[in-house]
């Protein structure tokens, strides 16, 4: 079944799941009505069938994807562009030179990891556009948060880069675990697990800069 052709709420339902663990209501997700159009062709397998689906075009067994594969690369795509024009800002704009530096680091990290995903989006024939676009996703880093980051400063603008550069480190590693454990594509499980890594880490170093526990309770 093409995403395309499912009810909404059936699309909006191939987002929640990535999403992991979800509230107590279940309530987590876009904000507005996911009706972007998916390009790749990916059918789910009734109980017996072959696995996966053809991606349009020349088909072969590493070019197969699910709708988890599709949901995790189009959602993760733009929360990496965002944490990078969030990233950007620290990176000059810090007040405290260690929070500065590692701004540097994981904007080095997470343009790398974008340069991987927009690859895997063209393997499986999905468009580089944001899908998400004007969508508020859990972990997103928002025009609202950056409009408030240009208008921070000192203290105050590194508690909000703390806050939501973890959140997105955070929310973006459950979704990958996610694509780990019901993604269909070897080479999406491989870059996902990758992303999981790499999140921990600097999830860690996050937690110890100054100004963090304050920052994040």
């Amino acid at each position: 079944m093409n995403p395309v052709n499912l009810p909404p709420l059936r699309r909006r339902a191939v987002v929640l799941v990535l999403l992991g663990a979800l509230g107590p209501t279940g309530a987590v997700g876009c904000s507005s009505e996911d009706s972007a159009p998916r390009t790749a062709e990916v059918r789910e397998s009734a109980p017996g069938a072959p696995p996966a689906s053809s991606v349009t075009g020349s088909a072969t067994p590493a070019a197969t994807a699910t709708t988890t594969d599709v949901g995790w690369v189009q959602l993760m795509t733009p929360m990496n562009q965002q944490a990078v024009k969030l990233l950007t800002l620290a990176a000059e704009r810090a007040a405290e030179p260690r929070v500065r530096a590692f701004a540097v680091r994981l904007r080095t990290g997470q343009e790398s990891e974008l340069g991987r995903l927009r690859t895997l989006l063209t393997r499986m024939g999905l468009p580089l556009t944001d899908v998400h676009a004007g969508h508020d996703m859990p972990g997103m880093v928002t025009a609202r948060d950056l409009e408030r980051a240009r208008a921070a400063e000192g203290p105050a603008f590194d508690r909000l880069v703390l806050v939501r550069i973890r959140d997105h480190l955070r929310q973006s590693a459950q979704v990958s675990r996610s694509e780990i454990t019901a993604g269909g594509r070897a080479d999406a499980r491989e870059l996902a697990a990758a992303l999981v890594t790499a999140r921990e880490a600097s999830l860690a170093e996050l937690e110890r800069l100054p100004g963090a526990v304050r920052a994040l309770g």
